[in-house]
């Protein structure tokens, strides 16, 4: 006679269910399927169909019901690996949106804002420019081919236990944020120095004529400055962008458990 014992129905589950949690809570997070033009509906979709693809090959998950206390703990545990991880994918358009809004302020385009449907936020125009120039170059790229990739190492890397993250974990999340800036005014330096050299040749000559109208004409100087600028810019983004995406990726596997005493 054929019989299905509770352990054996708590194995199929927790095949499943762990893997789930950080794979939904990674999509919830991480950069094109947290925006608000993918619906819920098809990010649960393809949660549930990279988890069923990826499951029968990822490593053995702990036998702990899923509905006990240390199951609800280690659901919890991956949730946080999942949104951490997330969160480490967004260093890169975190980095472009500052070099962005750092190039709109030099060229005085800081006040002009559009509504981001994406974000459901306004968001200065040539933040979103160069915004839209680094998701175009990371679809491109196969960038979220390789988050996918990514993710299912990471069940390597990270196993599913009870173990809380360690201390180096967090403070690989909390060292992305001096990335951010440094890799945003990395991306922003040309632009930012073509118009401070603009600026200084404004004031030079505003001193040496002092009848001009500086108003008048360093505004729309700065603007066409800042435009060419950020034009010839765009064939040297390949190496900072590349090492930022690596950065990006060497930090989604950045995160370890605690050993067991």
């Amino acid at each position: 006679m054929f019989s299905i014992t509770t352990t054996q129905i708590d194995a199929w589950i927790v095949a499943y269910a762990y893997p789930l949690t950080r794979i939904l809570a990674f999509i919830s997070a991480a950069p094109l399927w947290s925006t608000a033009g993918i619906p819920r509906r098809t990010r649960l979709i393809l949660g549930f169909g990279i988890t069923i693809a990826i499951a029968p090959a990822l490593p053995a998950m702990p036998v702990i019901a899923p509905a006990s206390l240390d199951g609800l703990w280690v659901l919890t545990q991956q949730m946080l690996i999942g949104i951490a991880m997330g969160f480490a994918a967004r260093i890169v358009f975190a980095a472009m949106n500052m070099a962005g809004e750092l190039i709109g302020m030099q060229m005085g385009l800081g006040f002009a804002t559009s509504y981001d449907p994406l974000n459901s936020s306004q968001t200065p125009v040539i933040a979103e420019f160069v915004s839209l120039i680094g998701l175009l170059l990371f679809m491109s790229l196969n960038g979220h081919l390789i988050y996918v990739a990514t993710l299912a190492q990471s069940f390597y890397v990270i196993p599913v236990s009870a173990n809380p993250l360690g201390a180096a974990s967090w403070l690989n999340l909390a060292e992305l944020g001096s990335k951010i800036f440094s890799f945003g005014m990395l991306i922003a330096l040309p632009v930012v120095v073509a118009l401070m050299i603009t600026n200084i040749a404004l004031a030079v000559l505003t001193r040496a004529a002092p009848q001009l109208n500086i108003f008048a004409l360093g505004f729309p100087l700065t603007l066409i400055g800042g435009f060419v600028a950020l034009g010839i810019s765009m064939d040297y983004l390949a190496m900072p962008l590349q090492a930022l995406f690596e950065l990006a990726l060497s930090s989604l596997l950045g995160f370890a458990v605690m050993p067991t005493q």
